[in-house]
């Protein structure tokens, strides 16, 4: 940030009094700003034993497959995010369940929350950033195409979770690279 928000004089980058990180701050107003990740929010869209997937008509990864998601707007919830988002990109009507996963994304300063949903009914169509939604079956998910590394870990969990009988809460992070060894993400484990 070269320039103040509130005022329009160009600001400095230095660590603010009682701070500890490097902060743009204002050199007229004095005002500190601070940026800070990004809510991503979702749902887990369920109809009997399917899982509603969308096909992403935009970039990143413009054609690949992922739950239902987009960013918080602002005065909105996070619950209520997550409903938008799955009416905006799969035309989706949902009952919303409790949150089922929340991932840090540290180096696109991202945060991923999806919660499990049931679909109310059937009828769901594609909206402006998506090419086409589906119902999934687990043997059938296109796991080679699934667009974000969150998304292919909250389906996992989710569908671990469904074999067992007991949802839990995950959380993790991932990270942009993973050493060799690593078959995946840091993450909890299933339960």
């Amino acid at each position: 940030m070269k320039f103040c928000p509130s005022c329009g004089a160009a600001t400095e980058i230095r660590v603010p009094a009682g701070d500890t990180r490097l902060r743009a701050i204002c050199t007229r107003c004095e005002t500190i700003h601070y940026v800070n990740p990004k809510m991503v929010l979702g749902t887990i869209p369920i109809w009997q034993d399917q899982v509603l997937l969308c096909r992403r008509a935009i970039e990143p990864r413009l054609g690949m497959w992922t739950l239902p998601a987009g960013f918080m707007e602002v005065g909105e919830s996070t619950a209520d995010g997550a409903m938008r988002e799955t009416l905006e990109e799969a035309g989706a009507r949902v009952a919303l369940g409790p949150l089922f996963s929340v991932f840090d994304i540290p180096h696109v300063d991202q945060v991923h929350l999806f919660y499990l949903a049931e679909l109310r009914d059937l009828n769901f169509a594609a909206g402006p950033e998506s090419l086409e939604v589906q119902l999934f079956h687990e043997r059938d998910i296109p796991w080679n195409t699934i667009a974000f590394r969150t998304v292919t870990a909250t389906l996992r969990f989710y569908f671990h979770d469904r074999s067992t009988g007991v949802m839990s809460v995950h959380t993790g992070d991932i990270r942009e690279v993973q050493l060799p060894h690593e078959s995946q993400p840091h993450l909890d484990q299933p339960r």
